[in-house]
């Protein structure tokens, strides 16, 4: 990204974009719990703190972030570039071929290897824990979101009308709204604490846990748990005059059998998705599917990310008319300077079952 823009990264935590400040404080979290993990020798879990934060690196921060480094936002490229510093630092005991390979190329090949560096800490990092927990928040809502589309054969690039999030918790994400309906490709967020009026807890006894200590009991809470005959306070469940603590049993959010949803994750609440289609959403999604054919044909060409183009759809006349008025749009999101339409070109793309032609050039 640095090399395409002609730009150099340095190393620095004073970004105050968002998604900036919140992979520093998840990269600093994650300094902190390898540092222990290898203190006591767990290689093991060192390793896993490494991939959760390689997930979050490359899955949201990097993906969110894009657009960022190919208008060469320098707090963008130096806020990668410092994570990728530490990240080295961090990994190499566990990575050594690799992590010389990336420190090499963040520092030049004149620089000394990353094994001579010093073991990083996360005192120069910043911290958000309140900005952590809404991102961590978000994500887990994307996440069961898009399970819900995939579940209901709703593909991504097809927009949808709405996701109602029901949590105790969602005042985390407020002011977030706008990364929801981009990742999910929604137009409207309602947030609600009321998780009561879209869903009902189900609790479920776990009896090789139960049974050693309930004994001759595990019967009768089993049943008055059939019932409905139970109650929470606080982390724990009564039942039949017989207290569950956490481990003896699982309590999970269900809607109506008709509702699009998703629990979200230990319980923190649930995510209903407007499934209905519209002819609107449904031309939209179409745009939407022609921008991607559109980019592939760039990559195919060998374009550069830059590139302008014009830019040529052979359509049948109904398609046609259903895309112009999201021409704008496709030439926006293509870097497309024109576009026509030829109904007499080869058609070889296919667009949810219709074929469709599409020919770019370099604009000049």
């Amino acid at each position: 990204y640095a090399n395409a823009e002609s730009k150099i990264g340095s190393h620095r935590t004073d970004s105050s974009h968002v998604l900036d400040r919140y992979i520093l404080s998840k990269l600093a979290d994650t300094i902190d719990d390898v540092t222990a993990s290898m203190d006591t020798y767990d290689l093991f879990a060192a390793c896993q703190h490494i991939r959760v934060f390689l997930d979050v690196l490359t899955n949201w921060y990097i993906r969110r972030s894009r657009d960022r480094f190919w208008a060469g936002d320098q707090d963008a490229i130096d806020t990668l570039h410092t994570l990728l510093d530490y990240l080295t630092k961090i990994a190499a005991p566990l990575l050594p071929m690799i992590t010389d390979e990336i420190s090499r190329g963040l520092h030049g090949d004149a620089g000394d290897s990353v094994h001579l560096s010093d073991w990083p800490t996360s005192a120069a990092l910043p911290r958000d824990v309140s900005l952590v927990a809404s991102m961590d928040l978000v994500r887990d809502v994307c996440s069961s979101a898009l399970s819900v589309r995939k579940a209901h054969g709703r593909r991504v690039r097809l927009p949808l009308q709405s996701v109602t999030v029901a949590s105790g918790e969602s005042s985390l994400l407020e002011g977030f709204e706008d990364i929801i309906k981009d990742e999910v490709n929604i137009r409207q967020v309602v947030l609600t604490t009321d998780v009561d009026s879209v869903a009902s807890h189900e609790l479920q006894v776990v009896p090789a846990v139960v049974g050693p200590r309930l004994g001759k009991n595990t019967q009768s809470v089993i049943a008055a748990v059939k019932k409905g005959e139970w109650v929470q306070d606080g982390d724990d469940i009564v039942v039949a005059g017989q207290r569950l603590v956490p481990g003896e049993y699982t309590l999970k959010l269900v809607t109506r059998a008709d509702t699009a949803s998703a629990s979200l994750s230990a319980g923190r609440g649930i995510v209903l998705v407007d499934t209905t289609v519209t002819p609107e959403l449904e031309a939209e999604g179409l745009a939407r599917d022609v921008i991607r054919a559109v980019q592939q044909a760039r990559r195919d060409a060998q374009f550069d990310v830059s590139d302008r183009i014009s830019l040529v759809l052979g359509t049948d006349a109904t398609l046609q008319q259903v895309l112009e008025p999201h021409a704008e749009f496709i030439s926006r999101e293509t870097l497309a300077t024109s576009v026509t339409w030829d109904d007499s070109m080869a058609r070889e793309i296919s667009i949810e079952g219709t074929l469709i032609g599409v020919q770019v050039a370099v604009s000049r």
